[in-house]
């Protein structure tokens, strides 16, 4: 189906704000899909025209989103969304805490807790499914455990 400029860059907003679309090839599958089949310099156009911008969802995984769209900054806030959703455990271990999580989810959640710059942690080491928070004392490692763990309950 052809659409007009209008409607399609009106299908694009539609599509970026309800799910993930992180590249030009994801958003004319998303737009093949909606029955708006288009060239990729058409969609590279319309995403300059549309000023949407490159972001990142909380995973870490690139995200175009419209530039009015008000993005979540407050560090707090994205790591207990980040902590509700895939942290699975947390552990104290002298003054390291073994955080545990989903699959693929550690990079995202060590990022998160490197931007709230905790007076306890000292740094991050993330691997696929554990971070490792390094704290500044053992009694430290314990309290911040406690005080992650609060958040997966």
């Amino acid at each position: 189906m052809q659409l007009g400029k209008l409607e399609r860059h009106r299908l694009i907003e539609s599509v970026v704000s309800r799910k993930r679309v992180g590249t030009q090839f994801e958003l004319l599958a998303a737009l093949a899909g909606a029955g708006c089949v288009v060239t990729q310099a058409t969609v590279s156009r319309d995403i300059r025209e549309l000023g949407l911008e490159k972001t990142h969802d909380p995973l870490g995984r690139p995200r175009y989103v419209q530039p009015n769209v008000v993005r979540r900054t407050d560090p707090n806030e994205l790591l207990n969304s980040i902590l509700g959703q895939f942290g699975r455990k947390v552990t104290p271990a002298g003054n390291i805490v073994v955080l545990q999580s989903e699959l693929g989810s550690a990079p995202a959640i060590a990022r998160a807790l490197d931007q709230l710059e905790h007076e306890r942690i000292v740094g991050t080491l993330a691997g696929d499914d554990t971070v490792l928070i390094v704290a500044t004392s053992e009694r430290d490692a314990k309290s911040l455990a406690r005080e992650l763990a609060g958040v997966l309950d």
